[in-house]
């Protein structure tokens, strides 16, 4: 089950197979980049990456397309990349870093595989989009299908976003109602509908209920604190028959990295069941990442749909959601549910899929990303421990996370009381020591197979450093 950190020493299940060590990705000779240690021995300069930023500033809202990437929460100036290999990356003015955040979870084999840029490669040269039905969409579906407990037919789309607003519409249509139900700091694309008391980005920003989202658009939007069971039974109660769903991140990582209680997924799988509701799990973070079926697989609950992204890309833009036959044949042309896309589909992003997927069938993957990640936490609380911090956190399997305050964090409410600005400073110091983690103290971290035991110990060793001078 779920790792929380109390202190205690975690026994960590054997590591991958000799075959698949062999086969994390690290830079290739063809990429001239200095390594860690040859780095540190020059100032740490971000003076390329600041004219880089100051440039986009005045061609892009904030100078980025996704707004944690601006480091509004932590200061200090953003990094521009360059390049990324295996666990590592690189910016612009040459610095190189132990990567935690894999392009905010896509690259659990490591950036740039060999094997997936081998076959993208190959299928560039049939084209890169169709716009019509190709062979490799059967070939992820059916991979996808087997994989995930709760999915018979699949939809694929191009963004985690675009899964969510239409896994949405297509309840309501299944139900015939229109109110749903989602959880505080939970973060399920930036749609109108789930603008409310949302995780990432607008936790990040501390930003209110978005300007622009009609009240139209959230007044069926009803919003519980996670792992509150009482609250969500009373929403049910004041609105019988009126509830088509409950969605949630069955683990959240929106809101920094926060565990369901054991119980707390199992009432809410009774409590849709009985009220005709439809549970939905929003698995863009967790989908292949906690165990090959996802979170429900791990927990052994079965939603009625799923959405999935990320990682079933392979690192190229995609989502997908999909469940149960009969509520999937609502969707046009089976159905009257109406949703499209010109990109979805398209033959990259499934042959990264496919190849990613492939990968993390070898025997011992999900036990060495359990094991590295495992060391890195603990090193990490126990550091922060030993320097006289308050800080706690957990992880499962390749998924982590750590606030600077005293633990248990059962809900959004419980994640806000985390000291931001000690973590802010922390954070800087990391970078400077060549670690990056994700730009919020609200998003969960992200380990690949493609990080070794050394990146861990360098990690361990960067944080001690910086602990000892906050």
């Amino acid at each position: 089950m779920a790792t929380a950190i109390t202190g205690a020493r975690v026994s960590c299940p054997p590591v991958l197979t000799q075959a698949a060590v062999r086969r994390r990705q690290r830079p290739s000779a063809s990429v001239v980049r200095m390594t860690l240690v040859e780095e540190k021995k020059k100032a740490y300069t971000l003076q390329k990456s600041e004219e880089a930023f100051n440039a986009a500033k005045e061609l892009m809202p904030g100078g980025v397309n996704s707004p944690v990437r601006a480091f509004k929460s932590v200061g200090g100036q953003p990094i521009v990349i360059d390049s990324v290999k295996g666990s590592h990356m690189w910016d612009i003015d040459g610095n190189e870093y132990i990567d935690y955040v894999g392009s905010w979870g896509p690259a659990i084999i490591g950036h740039a595989d060999d094997e997936v840029l081998a076959a993208l490669s190959e299928t560039m040269k049939k084209g890169t989009s169709f716009g019509a039905p190709c062979l490799l969409e059967n070939t992820l579906a059916e991979m996808v299908i087997s994989a995930v407990p709760s999915i018979e037919m699949v939809r694929f789309v191009n963004s985690g976003t675009e899964a969510c607003m239409a896994v949405l519409r297509l309840a309501r249509a299944y139900t015939g109602r229109e109110k749903v139900i989602k959880f505080e700091g939970c973060y399920h694309g930036h749609a109108d509908p789930f603008l409310v008391k949302a995780g990432s980005g607008v936790a990040t920003l501390g930003l209110p209920d978005s300007p622009g989202v009609p009240k139209a658009a959230t007044y069926e939007t009803l919003t519980s604190p996670y792992n509150d069971i009482s609250t969500v039974e009373s929403l049910f109660n004041a609105n019988k028959g009126e509830i088509a769903a409950i969605i949630l991140e069955p683990v959240v990582g929106n809101a920094g990295f926060i565990q369901p209680t054991p119980e707390f997924l199992t009432a809410l799988r009774r409590l849709t069941e009985d009220n005709d509701a439809l549970l939905i799990f929003d698995e863009v973070m967790t989908g292949f990442r906690l165990s090959y079926g996802g979170a429900q697989e791990y927990f052994k609950i079965t939603p009625d749909l799923t959405t999935l992204g990320k990682i079933i890309g392979g690192g190229l833009p995609v989502g997908a959601y999909g469940g149960r036959r009969e509520i999937m044949e609502m969707v046009a042309p089976a159905g009257p549910m109406y949703q499209a896309g010109t990109l979805s589909g398209n033959p990259l992003a499934m042959t990264a899929g496919i190849h990613t997927l492939k990968r993390l069938q070898e025997p011992g993957t999900y036990e060495y990303l359990d094991k590295i990640t495992g060391e890195l936490i603990q090193g990490i609380l126990e550091a922060g421990k030993k320097a006289g911090h308050a800080i706690s956190g957990g992880y499962i399997k390749g998924m982590f996370g750590f606030f600077f305050m005293d633990g248990p964090v059962y809900n959004f409410g419980d994640a806000k009381k985390s000291d931001t600005a000690k973590f802010a400073k922390f954070y800087q110091g990391m970078l400077r020591e060549g670690v990056y983690f994700a730009p919020s103290q609200f998003e969960a971290g992200f380990t690949s197979l493609a990080h070794s035991a050394e990146d861990i110990q360098q990690t361990v060793a960067a944080a001690e450093k910086v602990f000892s001078t906050l």
